[in-house]
Parts: C-alpha cells; structure tokens; sequence
C-alpha cells in the first residue's frame, strides 16, 4: 500500500481555501433506478469545482524560491480556477494557459481572481505544450492540473471527506476521469481503508484515455478528443496517475453526450442545482453501471466534480437530456397523403405525449413526417412504438440513435414544395398538456389540406405550431370565411403569409 499516499492526503492543506462538500442522497433517482444513489457535492466549493483542493495544496507546499518564480499551468478551466485563487490567497504571480475553446465563465472567473490568461490552442494538450515552453523561456514553477502526487493528495481528501461522512454500508463510488487525479487520490484512500468498496472511474466516450491505456497496458494518446465534457477533455492520462489508477481502479465505465445531458437533469431534479458536463458524468456512468449490472438494492456515491457551465450551453443539454434519458422517441413515419391522416396517427400513438412534429407536402402519393414521442425507458420503449405503429400499418424508421437526425435534419425538415399553389401559413398557440396536438387537428377538421406543419414541445404552458393550409375554405373561400372558421377552433392565431422569412425559405 502506498502509506507516503496516505500520509501527504492526511497531512493536506486543503481546508484554508475548500470547504468539506456535503453528501446528498438523490430520493428521485434512487427510487427510478432501485439502488440508494448519493451524490457528492464538490459543486459547493469557492470555484464551483473540486480542484481547488489539489491545486492548493500544491501551491501551499512549494518553496519560497519556487513561490518566487511565479507559477503558470495549463487548464481547460477548474484548475486554473484553482490555481488563480490559491495564488491571490498566497500572494504569489500566476500565468494560466488555457485552450481557446474554454467555456467563457471559466476565463472570467480566472481573470477576476487576478491571473494573467493566455488562450492558445484548441484542446488541452496544446495548451499544456504550450504552458512548458514558457517554462523552459522564463523559469516559472509549473504547477501540472493532475499528474503530481502533492496535487492527487490534495484531491484525495474527497475520500477522507467520504468515509468520515458515511459510516454506514457503501458498494461502489462512482469518480469522473480525465486526467486521473481525482480518481487515483481518491482511490488510493478507499482502498487503503475499505477495500470492499469498489472503485468505478467514469470517462467521456470522446475522451477516454484511462480506458483506452488500460486495454493497451500502457499510456496511450487519443487521436480524437471530444470537448462536449470539456472538464475531461484529455488525451492521455497521466503517467503518475495511471500507475495509480491501474493498481486501485476496479473498473471503468463509458458514457455518451445524450447520458451526460440526462444525469444533468437528474442531478437537477434531486438538488436543483445545475452542474457541468464532467461535473454530471459520474452520476451517468453510475446509471450506466445499474442498467449494465442488473444492480439493485446497493448503496451507491458519485463525485458531482463541478458547475462551471456556460448558460448557452443548457439548450443543447435540455434538447437531448430525454433522449439520454430514452424518454422520447424520434422517428420517421410515411403516413397516406391524404386530409385526417394526421389526426389518425396521432391516435394510433394513443396517450402518448408528442415532442416535436414536422412536415412538408412533397407529393400526392405519401407524405413522410419526422416526429418525436414520449416513451417510457422501461414500459412503453420506442421498440414497443415502433412496434405498434408498424403493426397499423405505417412504414417506420427509428432515428432515435441517428446523430444526423438528432443534430441537424430535425431543425431542417421543411423547404419549398413546388406543388403547392395558394398555400397559406398561420401561427397556432394552444394550451400545453397531454393530447393537445391531437385536439388541436380535431379542431381543425378535415376541411383543410395540410401542407406544412411544425410543433416542438419547449416545456412551456402553451404549445404553438405553424401550418401551411390550402384547398376548400383557403384558395376558393373569401378571406371572411376562412377568418370566420378559424376563429371558430377557438385557439389564438396569425396569418404569417406575408412574413419575409416564410417567403425566403418556405413559400
């Protein structure tokens, strides 16, 4: 056992500038995934991550010559967090590089707590080549964001935080990977003291580099990597750290985009509270763990490592957290072209909640229609849906996988139609909830040729939908007639014939 491990994480000088994080049970998740999930909350620390632990206590143990060379690192952002604090509380120069694909909180944050901030590079590694360079330039002290056994100790607090917090049974601990620190600091303590517990590091499909090292039996650099979790986003493990990580990890698991957007909005509903992409990635591989596993009735802990997200970034998130969390469904249907073939698939879906609806009229002969539905992970899966949809007759393609589909095609379904003559467009709003899509095109009736329609469910209390219109009550009734009916459907409305965009893109 490495006891000089155990020693430099008990001796740590974390505490002058980190708070002890709480744990948090998770009553939500726990009761969906029939395991105990606890959460713990390094959000809550001064930087909003826990690397102020590591990159304090390596900061505090330098020498005073080393303290007066000024000290510079290379950080895709909490570190430098970290480091930026540690300095001002230490009275000490800081220089920080930075890939220029950084979330910009991440750069303010460390300009406002007085380092200087150099952008260079797009992914961590340049970065950090870069950060060297002017080491070798100029002398400066290097404080490195993982691979350095006084920073490791500093993050393995976390683990003395955690058999001090919960006494009780715990089966496995759930720790984000990018570099490695947090991981092998953690392990190390858990296992010195609960070897029974396991260990699960948790990395980015995009970024797994501990994976990646543990399948070729040494180090190894990605040729890709992913900066969606760009807390993690590392190429290569550190060589101190997968010596550490490969004696203490039990084992590791990866997850996707669309699993990280959904254990954001799990740590959301449980905590109300908003963390990064790498701060959620434990708790998704912790689910992914459950489902792959069949575990049930264990106690389970993952490290939420950090909050540091841009806002701009939360609509990519909550666009895919139902589909991570395989809760909506998103397909292609060919439906008959023909008046009320709408309204009959929406009521072959039955009680299910429809997301998205689009379409354009191409031709006479079918008409295909790209559409999202609320399914359930476990009762009604989308190939429960499909099933049935296929089973009434309708050709069916599941897109719900297709990143092409999810990315692009479904903010680009629509266009011009050459076939339609005298079309006119309105903008619907209708109240929000279960079957209102359906009782919409009730409304509407058959006394209308639908040729374009587009519907996205944004989670707000009305739903609003636009719909291209043409035949009877339309082209060969007088504009009274058609005022006159749809006011009659009794749901707010406008004409959007005449707007610039309708004619630029659509008409």
């Amino acid at each position: 056992m490495p006891y000089d491990y155990i020693r430099k994480i008990l001796e740590a000088r974390v505490y002058d500038v980190a708070v002890e994080t709480p744990i948090h049970s998770m009553p939500f998740l726990s009761a969906r995934c029939q395991n105990d999930i606890l959460i713990k909350r390094e959000d809550l620390q001064p930087i909003f991550s826990f690397k102020i632990r590591g990159a304090y206590n390596k900061i505090a143990l330098l020498s005073e010559a080393d303290k007066k060379k000024g000290i510079i690192t290379a950080s895709a952002g909490n570190h430098a967090q970290g480091v930026a604090l540690s300095a001002k509380k230490l009275g000490i120069d800081a220089l920080i590089v930075m890939p220029t694909t950084t979330p910009d909180i991440k750069v303010r944050s460390v300009k406002e707590k007085g380092a200087t901030v150099i952008l260079h590079g797009d992914v961590f590694a340049e970065a950090l080549a870069y950060s060297m360079e002017l080491v070798q330039a100029h002398g400066y002290t290097y404080i490195h964001p993982y691979d350095d056994p006084d920073t490791i100790a500093g993050q393995g607090t976390i683990g003395v935080e955690i058999l001090r917090q919960h006494t009780g049974e715990l089966d496995a601990v759930f720790i984000p990977v990018g570099g490695g620190g947090l991981a092998a600091g953690i392990s190390i303590y858990i296992k010195y003291l609960r070897p029974d517990i396991r260990v699960i590091g948790v990395e980015y499909e995009e970024s797994a580099c501990l994976k990646e090292a543990l399948k070729n039996g040494e180090r190894t650099v990605l040729d890709h990597v992913g900066l969606f979790a760009d807390g993690v986003a590392v190429a290569q493990i550190g060589k101190e750290t997968f010596t550490q990580c490969r004696e203490f990890i039990d084992g590791v698991v990866t997850v996707s985009s669309d699993e990280i957007c959904a254990a954001i909005k799990d740590i959301f509903d449980d905590t109300r509270s908003v963390c990064e992409p790498a701060g959620a990635l434990a708790v998704a591989g912790l689910k992914k763990y459950i489902e792959n596993n069949q575990v049930s009735g264990q106690t389970l802990l993952a490290i939420n490592s950090g909050a540091n997200i841009n806002f701009d970034r939360l609509r990519y998130v909550a666009e895919r957290a139902e589909l991570g969390e395989k809760r909506e469904a998103i397909l292609s249907v060919t439906i008959p072209e023909q008046p009320g073939s709408f309204r009959a698939f929406c009521n072959a879906l039955g009680k299910r909640s429809v997301t998205e609806f689009n379409y354009r009229y191409h031709s006479k002969a079918s008409a295909h229609i790209f559409v999202g539905v609320q399914v359930h992970p476990d009762l009604h899966t989308s190939d429960a849906l499909v099933d049935q949809l296929q089973q009434q007759g309708y050709v069916v393609d599941d897109l719900t996988d297709n990143e092409m589909a999810k990315q692009h095609v479904r903010h680009m379904v629509g266009g011009r139609s050459a076939a339609i003559v005298n079309e006119r467009v309105f903008c619907f709003t209708f109240p929000e909830r279960p079957g209102a899509l359906l009782n919409f095109l009730n409304k509407l009736g058959d006394r209308f040729n639908i040729t374009l329609f587009h519907y996205r469910n944004h989670g707000a209390a009305y739903g609003r939908a636009m719909v291209g219109l043409v035949g009877v009550g339309v082209d060969k009734m007088g504009d009274q007639h058609v005022e006159g009916f749809l006011q009659e459907i009794g749901y707010p409305y406008q004409e959007e014939t005449d707007n610039s965009v309708y004619r630029d893109f659509l008409a």
